[in-house]
């Protein structure tokens, strides 16, 4: 019998599992852009450390290997900022990634007053934009992240996160 894939608040002591995780994950997104200086490929340790006390942090668990995570936060404005979702490459295409993303739609609604969502995905991450418009995200603009790669900018407002959970 397998075990079944758990979501939950990130602890300190995910931080470095996360960290891991993120680099593995994140190495696709640097191929398709033929650019392994993006953000979560150059992220500290100790700067994902702090993500995690701050911020609201989600893992994906099997047993006790965290296998997803996705972090955001709420600015001034009430717009929540949805970053760095990642889902082990052994495990993608199941759910998981779509579990994470509506926990922390949940979570920072409920808990820290999200009035919208908001994040950035890579212009040639098909696979993502397919999840985030599939769950309500609509393209709002573009961006350059610090690394040169064009974003696409997607939002959506916080009360449509029930509706899609």
């Amino acid at each position: 019998m397998g075990m079944s894939v758990t979501i939950s608040a990130a602890t300190e002591q995910d931080a470095e599992q996360i960290f891991r995780l993120q680099y593995l994950c994140f190495q696709s997104e640097a191929a398709l852009y033929g650019n392994y200086r993006i953000d979560p490929l150059v992220q500290t340790l100790d700067s994902v450390r702090e993500e995690v006390a701050a911020d609201c942090v989600f893992v994906a668990r099997l047993g006790d290997e965290v296998v997803g995570s996705v972090r955001g936060r709420v600015a001034e404005d009430g717009a929540a900022s949805i970053a760095k979702l990642c889902v082990h490459p052994r495990l993608q295409g199941h759910g998981i990634g779509g579990r994470l993303l509506r926990a922390a739609e949940s979570a920072l609604a409920g808990e820290r007053g999200a009035k919208r969502f908001r994040l950035h995905t890579g212009h040639r991450s098909e696979s993502n934009l397919r999840l985030y418009r599939r769950v309500g995200y609509e393209t709002v603009g573009t961006s350059r992240g610090a690394d040169g790669v064009l974003m696409i900018v997607l939002e959506k407002p916080a009360e449509t996160y029930a509706t899609t959970a």
